[in-house]
């Protein structure tokens, strides 16, 4: 009709007040994401936190022994760094053929020897300088354990076992060396020479959750491996104490 306006009225359209309320109520509010975050942020330092203490007496003691001892000489032994752990498979055997769990090695500082059964005159040295340096701990002794670990097939000698402790009539006193089978494949995942080195040629030092940390030079220095075995023995003492 002439002079109809074609417009809805004033009073029908939306008020915008309500408009911008009704966007701003429709958002996810600011504060609360900024709590959830904070929430979030909290709980992972937390984690953090307890996964630190839980290691900080064993990575203490290895920070004592090698970082924090100004002026002193460096370690003898050759560091593993990260440390082996122990093969929770490891396919150890006694001298009988019954199998050995490879966590029962665990709980102990351990001076492991390797070679054959046959144990020529190097083998013999290294077993008794093993023995030695077990026997000079004086009241530590009882933290580390010998170990004494075959690759081959060949029978140990008798007059070999007795010497070292390893058999029922070994000297007496003397703390009972360990004695195992592995072969030398299965055994290559834990412990290793250096290049150009046999691996039946150090001595190789063993921390008590089983992680292999250090090896000696070959025709190692008793009196140099002492004093890393030593210094290892007072760093750990907070937290490693005598028998499995």
């Amino acid at each position: 009709m002439p002079g109809t306006r074609s417009s809805a009225p004033a009073d029908s359209a939306p008020d915008a007040g309500a408009l911008l309320n009704l966007s701003v109520h429709s958002l996810p509010s600011p504060d609360g994401d900024a709590r959830a975050a904070a929430r979030t942020r909290r709980g992972r330092w937390q984690m953090v936190a307890v996964l630190l203490v839980c290691a900080a007496p064993v990575l203490g003691s290895y920070l004592a022994y090698f970082g924090a001892r100004p002026g002193a000489s460096t370690n003898y032994g050759d560091l593993v760094a990260p440390p082996r752990p122990l093969p929770a498979a490891l396919p150890l055997l006694d001298l009988d053929g019954r199998p050995v769990a490879a966590a029962a090695l665990r709980g102990q500082w351990l001076l492991v020897v390797v070679s054959g059964g046959a144990c020529d005159a190097a083998c013999e040295r290294r077993l008794w300088l093993q023995r030695q340096l077990h026997e000079t701990l004086g009241r530590e002794k009882d933290r580390l354990d010998k170990l004494w670990l075959i690759v081959d097939a060949a029978a140990p000698r008798r007059e070999t076992l007795q010497a070292i402790g390893g058999a029922a009539a070994g000297p007496a006193g003397l703390a009972p060396t360990t004695v195992l089978r592995i072969d030398r494949e299965a055994l290559a995942p834990w412990l290793a020479p250096t290049a150009g080195s046999a691996l039946q040629g150090h001595l190789y030092l063993v921390d008590p959750r089983g992680d292999w940390m250090m090896r000696m030079p070959p025709a190692a220095e008793p009196a140099r491996v002492k004093r890393d075995v030593d210094r290892l023995l007072r760093a750990s003492a907070g937290w490693d104490r005598a028998g499995r």
